[in-house]
């Protein structure tokens, strides 16, 4: 039997209407998840306008409500959080331990191909007795989603759902960032450039793996005070104008002998900001661009000098069978601090408000509850 949804829908023209759709019951390796929270961040905006017509947004928590005969590992009346980066486990990659950069279902990887292997059946999901493809094969931004097993992973039921929403997200890249793909180490130095809700858990994650000192670096005092509250050793406030952070090149400089930090991480998402971490790093540090910057930029050749090393990982190399339970146990050591995070709740009717709010500034994350 159906089920009937409430859900976000966008014909990919920058605007957004509600209305109902039809979800199909899971196939073997599927699960029908009963959506109650939903992070809201930027990929969910500018997919509006990704000319398509799809259900937004790919951070989710829910409750089981089925399960397809093949899956093992979760069971209906589960708590489960859901990973956009879905392994298939067998492919080039995922044998490699690259499971974000699944070949197979990759909604990154596929061009955003709307029925890519990681998408739930295509007829699972309907509107108007079409089939809709659902943002990153999730589409969170419904009351109840239609997924690969894959894509969920059990989480213990005294995590509030909206705090276990955004993990597979904003929470999953900082973490990742620091974590798995910098591999900071303690003592050794980092600056943050954008405190945001990536940002911010670029800090957390430096503030766990004993990073000192830990430099936050944004325009907006109140975003620094928050970056403090999140583990932030210092905190230096930017002029926007400033883009190639010439005076806070020379405050890290001071904080750091002279040298720059061993790692910097660029979190603001925007292209000017690009070069930015290059200029805060010491000689063979590591900077990183964690936003998601895919505009062509010029980068001074002498910005790597010498032995500078500037990696872009995706979604913090995300292993979800590994890095989610990690998260989740910082968390419940009380070590990352998500409750905080979570600034503003909105009714799934007050989507349009939750993005303005965000595109202000007012949230380090709004959250859709259903």
């Amino acid at each position: 039997m159906n089920t009937g949804s409430l859900a976000a829908i966008t014909n990919g023209d920058g605007k957004f209407f509600i209305d109902e759709i039809t979800v199909g019951n899971p196939q073997t390796d599927e699960v029908l998840v009963a959506i109650k929270a939903s992070g809201i961040c930027h990929t969910d905006y500018d997919s509006l306008n990704w000319g398509k017509t799809l259900i937004p947004g790919h951070e989710g928590a829910g409750i089981v409500a089925k399960v397809g005969n093949g899956v093992k590992h979760v069971k209906e009346g589960d708590a489960v959080a859901l990973n956009w980066a879905i392994p298939c486990y067998n492919c080039f990659q995922c044998k490699r331990g690259n499971e974000h950069l699944c070949e197979k279902n990759s909604f990154v990887l596929s061009g955003n191909n709307p029925f890519s292997e990681g998408h739930a059946h295509a007829a699972g999901t309907l509107y108007k007795n079409n089939p809709i493809p659902r943002s990153f094969n999730l589409g969170t931004l419904s009351a109840y989603t239609l997924v690969k097993s894959q894509a969920v992973i059990p989480i213990p039921s005294s995590i509030p759902f909206p705090a276990a929403s955004i993990i597979g997200c904003g929470v999953m890249t900082g973490f990742g960032s620091v974590m798995n793909a910098a591999k900071v180490k303690a003592s050794e130095s980092v600056a943050v450039i954008g405190t945001g809700g990536v940002g911010l858990n670029v800090i957390q994650a430096a503030r766990i793996a004993g990073a000192n000192p830990i430099i936050a670096i944004d325009t907006q005092t109140a975003r620094l005070e928050m970056a403090r509250n999140m583990g932030a050793t210092h905190c230096l406030l930017s002029d926007k104008q400033d883009t190639e952070l010439k005076e806070v090149t020379k405050k890290v400089k001071e904080l750091t002998n002279g040298r720059g930090t061993d790692y910097a991480f660029e979190c603001t998402a925007i292209p000017d900001m690009g070069a930015a971490p290059l200029r805060l790093i010491r000689h063979a540090g590591m900077a990183l661009q964690v936003s998601g910057i895919e505009q062509e930029i010029t980068i001074d050749m002498q910005l790597f000098e010498w032995d500078k090393i500037y990696l872009n990982p995706l979604y913090g190399q995300c292993r979800p069978r590994i890095d989610f339970p990690k998260i989740i146990n910082h968390y419940l050591e009380k070590n990352l601090l998500l409750d905080e995070l979570v600034t503003a709740t909105y009714s799934i009717q007050d989507l349009s408000k939750a993005f303005d709010d965000m595109l202000l500034g007012k949230n380090a994350k709004g959250v859709i509850i259903f």
